[in-house]
């Protein structure tokens, strides 16, 4: 028994020792923690921030493009960061937050106690421990969390410090939306914003519950929970649906309301912000080369360094109108898609597809000629390789990704040489679009090609290719300028002849008319209407070249380039669409040029308007040749070849020309439009520009190089190649009322000297078609003419 009590005190002293270590164990561990604690508050693990860094924390803010309706058209950035207040949050969008990332976040201090006691106590089985305050000290000062665990220990005391200096700065509000901010979705999505952006196509207050708690599922991983990412759908679905038991766990829903969610599948409105892809990319493009010249003339005064457009979190305010891009981009697709399989078909029979009458040494020289100036040429010729090795580099075959209208998301991979890769991509037809309000000179759409990841080339501002029977508004403005013609007044349209000599002619010239049908008297606004070669060079030879070029100029057209000679009459000049659209603004607003306007304003991060956009503007047409213009081009719409826009068309609906080529048909317009179809040689390029009183839109289609044409006129011209997606735009615009475009007359001038009612300028003639009742020098020319 004695033996057993010796025991039994032995053991006991045993615990005792052991209880004594555990402690003493216990205590060095505590005191170990806090000395680590105090070795890193007193920075021997590295800096820590101090209190500056901690009230502006080092983020880079992306340029942020804002159209005029208010939308996010895209932005300008290293990291795509745009942030947001807490009054931008939806409830749901903090609760979901709240009760999924850290219950207890409005209670502690940013170190959370029990949970930091349960992760410990299980290893982090049942929960981690971090809060959105950790996490945000996380986000903000470890650029990396280190794999070694000594290592990471020392990073984890660091952020529990950073995080109590976080607490004590900020509110438990700015605690979530920085975090919020500062969180990277993946995808460019860099923040809250940018995330509803990008996935939804909405700001973060337009998310609905089930948008909001998907945002928050990816917050745990956002590659692992990726709703975009067809390997992680399914992942998504089911952490956002545990989004929800939480927020039910904590009160913020009802057992009801989450059943029913979670019948909801995920929907997303995907809107890449990548520079090449998304919407309204050329004109970002051409957007990004104007702001960098503004940028280096403007000091920010916080760096006292120029403006940085990728990381200052500028705000440029652009007169784009979100809801027209859209509509304008969805038109240009629906119609090139289409028109370039015609083409592609009728390619079929051509030997020397895509191009035509040209010969092989043509052809072979202008793939020679387009291989030296591809972006591959240039990265080989940086790095040294000898001329012969590159070109040989040309003709062997590699994986590629080609752009195809046919292919899913217009993408395909494939295998072939980067020389089949050019001669490929040159068949391709291409276009521009660009609207402009006329009153104020705001362009409310550009599209400047067809696909911008593939084909860079901007066929609005950048391109310049010859005008064709669009030019010839510029030539009749001039003729009802100088000699006060009226759109009633007749001519003959036998074949005319200006002798060499006579205007800057070397030699004699008589154009032609593409169907070769003479011997009519016709008006001036038929001859307009029909684009009569043979009436516009009568004008030409009445006025003069020269005066042309002067009107030219006054509406906006660059002229260097632009020789005196009356063949100038059928548009030979070349132009790009940026100044044809702002010259035809002058006839839709009464005479008067606006400057095409993109941006209204910038401003800095703090809102502080940096820039404001003064308008430009100026007289340079007479109000009455402005509209007796639009009279004559109404013609063009109401018995030329435009004439199709109001279901009215020497072609029969139904056909198959209709139903694979003439896109959104029939249009049905019933309200007053003027325009012209242009068509240039060999039907290199067709051009349209209409325009309603309040809106003007031109457009222009084309292949890279003008061998590369449709062989007909049929499918050639620009009543085809340009005017369906005119039409289709407007079809769009009209079925939107809150853009508020005009169906509207338009304005007619007081007092108005020239008449434009052909009843009664025939009255007035006394029934006589070629006397004018003008000057006598009109009247002299008129019998020179005859």
């Amino acid at each position: 028994m004695a033996a057993t009590k010796a025991q039994i005190g032995k053991e006991n002293e045993e615990k005792k020792k052991n209880i004594s270590l555990f402690w003493k164990l216990y205590a060095l561990s505590i005191g170990l923690l806090i000395l680590l604690f105090l070795l890193a508050a007193w920075e021997v693990f590295g800096d820590l921030p101090d209190h500056t860094a901690l009230e502006n924390p080092q983020t880079e803010l992306a340029t942020e493009i804002v159209t005029a309706d208010g939308k996010t058209l895209g932005s300008f950035y290293n990291e795509n960061r745009k942030p947001v207040k807490f009054d931008d949050l939806p409830t749901h969008l903090v609760d979901a937050l709240v009760s999924t990332e850290d219950e207890r976040f409005w209670d502690h201090s940013g170190i959370d106690g029990y949970g930091t006691t349960r992760a410990a106590v299980y290893l982090g089985s049942k929960g981690g421990a971090s809060t959105i305050t950790q996490q945000l000290a996380k986000l903000y000062f470890t650029e990396e969390a280190s794999k070694n665990k000594l290592v990471r220990g020392i990073q984890k005391i660091r952020e529990w410090i950073i995080t109590s200096r976080l607490e004590k700065q900020y509110t438990k509000e700015e605690i979530i939306t920085q975090y919020l901010n500062e969180f990277d979705f993946l995808k460019q999505a860099i923040g809250i914003r940018s995330a509803a952006n990008i996935y939804f196509g909405k700001e973060p207050k337009q998310l609905n519950v089930s948008e909001s708690a998907v945002l928050v599922a990816m917050l745990k991983n956002p590659r692992q929970f990726n709703p975009y990412r067809e390997i992680s759908k399914e992942k998504s679905l089911q952490r956002r649906n545990q989004v929800f038991v939480q927020m039910v766990r904590n009160n913020k829903m009802t057992e009801e309301v989450k059943d029913s969610l979670k019948q909801i599948p995920i929907k997303l409105d995907y809107n890449s912000a990548s520079h090449s892809e998304g919407m309204g990319t050329y004109f970002r493009e051409h957007l990004r080369s104007e702001l960098k010249s503004w940028a280096k003339d403007h000091i920010n005064p916080e760096t006292g360094e120029p403006f940085n457009l990728y990381n200052d979190g500028l705000k440029i305010n652009v007169t784009i109108d979100h809801r027209m891009q859209k509509m304008a981009e969805e038109a240009v697709y629906a119609h090139m898609e289409r028109l370039q399989a015609e083409f592609d078909h009728q390619q079929k029979r051509n030997k020397t597809a895509p191009f035509t009458d040209i010969t092989d040494e043509q052809i072979e020289s202008t793939l020679r000629s387009a291989m030296k100036r591809s972006e591959r040429w240039r990265q080989m010729k940086a790095k040294g390789i000898k001329e012969a090795d590159i070109v040989k580099s040309f003709n062997v075959k590699t994986d590629m990704t080609v752009f195809d209208w046919k292919a899913e998301f217009r993408e395909r991979d494939t295998v072939m040489t980067p020389m089949d890769s050019i001669r490929y991509y040159k068949r391709f037809l291409h276009t521009g679009l660009m609207s402009l309000e006329p009153q104020t000179g705001h362009v409310k759409a550009w599209v400047g090609g067809i696909n911008h990841k593939h084909f860079k080339f901007d066929h609005v501002e950048t391109g310049r290719r010859q005008a064709g029977s669009t030019f010839k508004p510029f030539l009749y403005s001039t003729a009802i300028d100088l000699l006060h013609y009226s759109p009633c007044k007749e001519y003959p349209d036998g074949e005319y002849t200006i002798p060499a000599g006579k205007h800057g002619n070397t030699k004699d010239w008589t154009p032609k008319d593409s169907n070769g049908d003479y011997g009519n008297l016709m008006t001036l606004q038929e001859a307009l209407a029909k684009s009569k070669n043979t009436i516009s060079a009568r004008l030409m030879d009445q006025v003069g070249p020269q005066p042309v070029i002067d009107r030219a100029a006054q509406l906006g057209i660059n002229i260097e380039n632009i020789d005196a000679v009356p063949s100038l009459a059928l548009g030979t000049a070349d132009v790009s669409l940026y100044e044809m659209v702002g010259a035809y603004g002058v006839f839709a607003n009464g005479g008067i040029y606006n400057t095409p306007v993109l941006v209204t304003s910038i401003e800095d991060k703090n809102g502080t308007i940096l820039f404001q956009y003064v308008p430009e503007s100026r007289d340079v047409m007479n109000p009455e040749t402005a509209y007796v213009t639009v009279s004559l081009m109404e013609g063009v719409t109401r018995i030329g070849s435009g004439a199709k826009l109001r279901g009215n068309s020497t072609w029969a609906a139904g056909t198959d020309f209709y139903k694979e080529v003439i896109t959104d048909y029939p249009y049905d317009f019933k309200n007053d439009i003027a325009g012209k179809t242009g068509t240039t040689q060999n039907n290199s390029d067709g051009w349209f520009m209409g325009m309603v009183p309040n809106l003007v839109t031109g457009v222009w289609v084309g292949g890279e190089d003008r061998s590369v044409h449709f062989k007909s006129t049929k499918y050639g011209q620009g009543a085809t190649m340009a005017l369906p997606i005119w039409g289709s735009f407007m079809k769009r615009v009209y079925a939107d009322e809150t853009l508020e475009v005009s169906k509207e007359p338009f304005k007619k001038p007081e007092n108005l000297s020239i008449e434009t009612d052909c009843d009664e300028y025939q009255k007035n003639q006394g029934g006589d078609p070629l006397k004018t009742g003008n000057s006598e020098n009109d009247s002299s020319n008129e019998l020179d003419m005859i």
